[in-house]
């Protein structure tokens, strides 16, 4: 147990018997009243966002997060499974943990992995990815206004938009949270 003064912001507590991340967390001293600090935290599993009130000296349990970086190997179901470098091991991690950018996960590629006593409790690929482009139409010369995009489909299968000039074999970066095409690789 800790005291509510040596919680940082980007810590995971148990707070009511799930855990948290801390996104804030503010010293205030109000007027003539006792100080307390504000934390703002986000729900690790449901990623619902709890306010809370913690006083000076109340005690606060600090969960032992350990992070570290996998490689992904393929999709099993409900689960993707992932392997640690060092040690050769292999964990079956839900694919929830991943959200949106789970569509764009590629056999080898890393992700960072937080597990909290042998749980996995926090996914994340990287925040971005090279991607084949598996399928477009081809450009239709005097088809541009400003900024003009069609659809494309990569090589994991996801449909994403694309500037005109992109063509069928070609190599481009998209950002995994959105979805978006960033730029052409060459």
């Amino acid at each position: 147990m800790a005291k509510a003064s040596e919680v940082k912001s980007g810590n995971i507590l148990r707070f009511n018997g799930e855990l948290v991340s801390v996104e804030e967390y503010i010293h205030r001293t109000p007027g003539n009243l006792r100080a307390f600090y504000q934390a703002r935290m986000r729900n690790v599993k449901t990623g619902k966002l709890v306010e809370y009130r913690f006083r000076v000296d109340e005690s606060v349990e600090i969960a032992r997060v350990e992070t570290s970086d996998y490689q992904y190997l393929y999709e099993d179901g409900e689960f993707f499974v992932v392997m640690d470098n060092n040690t050769y091991e292999q964990f079956n991690i839900p694919k929830f943990l991943f959200g949106d950018s789970a569509r764009f996960l590629k056999e080898g590629m890393t992700v960072i992995i937080a597990f909290e006593s042998e749980e996995p409790i926090m996914a994340e690929a990287p925040k971005s990815v090279e991607l084949e482009i598996t399928y477009t139409e081809p450009a239709v010369k005097g088809d541009t206004s400003t900024n003009a995009l069609k659809k494309a489909t990569v090589e994991t299968g996801v449909e994403i938009m694309v500037p005109l000039f992109i063509n069928q074999g070609e190599r481009v970066r998209v950002d995994t949270q959105t979805g978006s095409y960033i730029e052409r690789v060459k």
